[in-house]
């Protein structure tokens, strides 16, 4: 077959290998391509670490560009204008990710990604029947989407039911609080409601028998599943229950259960009859539980008397217990507290009991109809509260809205996953965070997806249980945390490999960057080189993704989110507030305001505002810090709070954790900053090694190095901390701000730590603070 010889835009097709060089210059950069492919494997060599621009010729015409006129590329530019600066990069391939000194391609199901591998391109077969298939395709959409938010918007809503449609002013915005207070509508004028949405209107199209939710319990072997029909008359079962123990529209009622299949029963009949959910992590302690309950006050409480975590039983009616007399010491008291048995983990008879206030779930809500005549709510309605917690100070109480939220958690769902009818999805999040809300519950059924509702403990009985699970019911769409997959990392393959885990076809990652490694790690052994990876950006006050891949569309670099989602207008900024061209680090923040966007925070605008818009005036202010390369690919550095400022050298805690990671002995690593009496802050580095491998001062000086050669001696962590696990959440999120008291010996000031996996851990790092 023929070949392409490609050095820059320079075309040269000899019959066998040859080598083309410019006039005067050095063998700079040489590409091999297989002409007749439909796709390739392209490998390039460079003597030299400059970067240079480079082209691909895919599929006949060249990747990220227009099609190719017989042997010419064009380097015409899809736009333009400002707000879509980031799409002229797809103009050409992308030039890599960091210091990598030379391009090797690979092409998902042909090639293993390396640590030398820094794209990685969709197959023909996905790219094909992908939803967005195509740069151009994505360019287009992303353009209208910019353009003319009003029109791209009403055009996705018209998909879903409407009472009444909303007004010719599609929404309203005010990001400045210059000009008065900050105000967000989307859909104005419009009636409808999302439990209908989500489960009436797929049973009208004929999905009614199809399966809405597959439960796996903790324990091996404990299962379930709901259609949609069953599903929606469980809803209708408590949302009469609530209606007739006095529960109305606008009324709260804050629901503390595990991963149940009642806790999105729980979230949907609250949204079927307009009460505001508050969820609540069954993890948090009593206390924090009261602050929430003290904040938003609600008419009801809904909770399970138990649950095991693992081989680890927790009661959690004891703590909703302890929450209720802390409330009412403090002058509001739950005048109903509604528990469903969950008789594997706990009986009855061993449940504590007030008569006046509690009622068991199996003995109430089963006897009401299974019909429920829906309440048709606003757009601007609100449907739930959901707190996130500061390190001081009370919880932020998040609200989001009906119809702006429903309509975009369902659209970044279908396309960030290229969801399919077909599909099998597990997103191993819990409902207590905004993952939990917008992609397990409210973002797949809106799409009339099939979900996994998991209640167990993702290493329980072993590390392949995960496998186990996806072999178990052929999940095809999987989405779960950085900090899963690097444990998992660290228990070795072979409890992957034992599976099968053929049904996978798309990946997702969720709640920090990912570093490379990591990424490769799940690319390559989680899905067998097949299967792309949306890593995700977004927040709890986003409702939904911000930036993120769109599986089949546009090659992937391990540890980027890539680009942002459609009506996103992603800019980074300067500490003065001006917006950052091309290649760049700063401040994340968005212009303009999306479907999705928080509202306020509960009872506390004033906090919304100086929080999230008043930092950098006119845009909304993410709290994260970005980077951008010379091909508009976005990397999260992580929240600014974890950008260190070493000697005036401003260096991101998760490029240090990712140089670390790379090292072949760490399992995983958590780097905050300290203060330093010389330079400002320290980097302190928690590291905890892979299995076997035994504490070492040549270990610790072989890890700072690693650092220094792959960031640079700013950046060699000043402390090595050694750590046999991290505080974590039992969503797997790590506590960083335990960390920080830790790192600066303020260990009377920890805080909570009730909500970790194992508290433990916490005595184990600081016994080992000064080895």
């Amino acid at each position: 077959m023929d070949h392409f010889y490609i050095y820059r835009s320079v075309i040269s097709p000899f019959p066998t290998p040859s080598t083309y060089l410019a006039p005067k210059r050095k063998p700079h950069q040489l590409f091999s391509v297989a002409a007749s492919s439909s796709i390739v494997l392209l490998r390039s060599y460079c003597c030299c670490r400059a970067r240079c621009r480079r082209w691909v010729f895919c599929g006949g015409r060249w990747m990220g560009m227009t099609k190719v006129a017989g042997s010419t590329p064009s380097t015409r530019s899809i736009a333009g204008s400002d707000h879509l600066r980031h799409v002229d990069s797809m103009t050409r391939v992308p030039s890599g990710a960091g210091k990598i000194s030379y391009l090797n391609a690979v092409v998902l199901g042909e090639a293993l990604a390396s640590e030398e591998n820094d794209l990685v391109f969709p197959n023909p077969e996905l790219s094909a029947q992908a939803l967005v298939s195509s740069p151009e395709q994505y360019a287009e959409m992303y353009k209208k989407s910019i353009e003319d938010p009003a029109g791209f918007w009403s055009e996705i809503a018209s998909q879903f039911y409407w009472k009444k449609k909303w007004d010719p002013e599609v929404f309203s915005e005010n990001l400045d609080v210059r000009k008065g207070n900050v105000k967000i509508e989307w859909f104005i004028g419009g009636i409808t409601n999302v439990c209908y949405n989500a489960l009436d209107r797929n049973i009208d199209v004929g999905n009614g028998d199809k399966v809405a939710i597959l439960w796996e319990g903790n324990e091996p072997g404990q299962d379930g599943k709901l259609t949609y029909r069953e599903l929606l008359e469980k809803v209708c079962q408590l949302s009469n229950y609530l209606k007739d123990v006095g529960v109305r529209k606008g009324d709260t009622v804050v629901i503390y259960l595990p991963m149940l299949m009642e806790l999105p029963i729980s979230m949907l009949a609250c949204a079927r009859i307009g009460a505001v959910h508050s969820v609540v992590f069954a993890g948090f302690s009593s206390e924090s539980l009261s602050q929430r309950i003290m904040d938003c006050k609600p008419k009801v409480v809904i909770t399970c008397n138990g649950v095991r975590r693992g081989p680890k039983a927790l009661a959690l009616k004891d703590i909703v217990d302890s929450a209720l007399v802390e409330c009412t010491k403090n002058g509001f008291s739950v005048g109903l507290c509604l528990i469903y048995e969950n008789q594997s983990a706990m009986s009855r008879e061993v449940t504590k009991w007030q008569d006046d206030r509690d009622v068991w779930w199996q003995d109430v809500v089963p006897k009401f109809p299974t019909k429920c005549e829906v309440e048709w709510v606003e757009s601007e309605d609100p449907l739930f509260l959901l707190y996130t917690s500061g390190s001081t100070g009370k919880p932020k109480g998040v609200l989001h809205t009906t119809a702006g939220y429903m309509v975009y958690t369902a659209t970044t769902f279908k396309y960030a996953f290229d969801y399919k009818p077909s599909d099998i999805y597990w997103c191993t999040a819990d409902c207590g965070w905004i993952t939990g809300h917008s992609y397990v519950t409210y973002g797949p059924l809106l799409n009339g997806a099939t979900i996994i509702v998991f209640e167990g403990a993702p290493n329980y009985p072993n590390p392949g249980r995960c496998w186990d699970i996806v072999d178990k019911y052929k999940v095809s769409l999987f989405y779960t945390a950085p900090t899963l997959v690097r444990s998992l990392m660290r228990d070795g393959d072979e409890y992957v490999t034992r599976y099968s885990r053929k049904s996978l076809r798309v990946l997702g990652s969720v709640g920090e960057p990912i570093n490379p490694s990591a990424w490769r790690w799940f690319f390559n052994v989680v899905g067998g080189a097949r299967c792309p990876i949306s890593d995700t950006w977004w927040q709890t006050e986003t409702g939904g993704f911000m930036i993120t891949p769109l599986p089949g569309a546009w090659p992937q670099k391990p540890g980027s989110a890539t680009f942002p989602f459609f009506g996103v207008q992603a800019v980074i900024v300067d500490e003065k507030g001006i917006e950052i061209e091309g290649e760049c680090s700063g401040y994340l923040c968005i212009k303009k305001s999306w479907p999705g966007a928080f509202r306020t925070l509960y009872g506390d605008h004033e906090r919304y505002e100086t929080t999230y818009f008043k930092p950098f005036l006119g845009y909304y202010f993410s709290g994260d810090g970005c980077s951008r390369d010379k091909d508009g690919y976005h990397w999260l550095t992580g929240r600014v709070d974890d950008v260190i400022n070493v000697s005036g050298h401003r260096i991101g805690t998760a490029e240090i954790e990712s140089a670390l990671v790379s090292h072949p002995q760490c399992a995983e690593a958590a780097v905050v900053g300290v203060e330093h009496e010389v330079k400002g802050q320290g980097i302190y580095a928690f590291v905890t090694l892979v299995d076997g491998v035994p504490y070492s001062e040549e270990l610790r000086k072989s890890l700072i190095l690693m650092v220094r050669n792959q960031i640079g001696a700013f950046a060699a962590p000043d402390k090595i901390h050694w750590a046999p696990g991290l505080p974590k959440t039992r969503s797997g999120k790590i506590m960083r701000r335990i960390l920080r008291k830790i790192a600066s010996r303020q260990l009377n000031e920890l805080g909570d730590t009730s909500t970790l996996a194992d508290p433990a851990v916490v005595d184990q790092l600081i016994a080992l603070a000064d080895t």
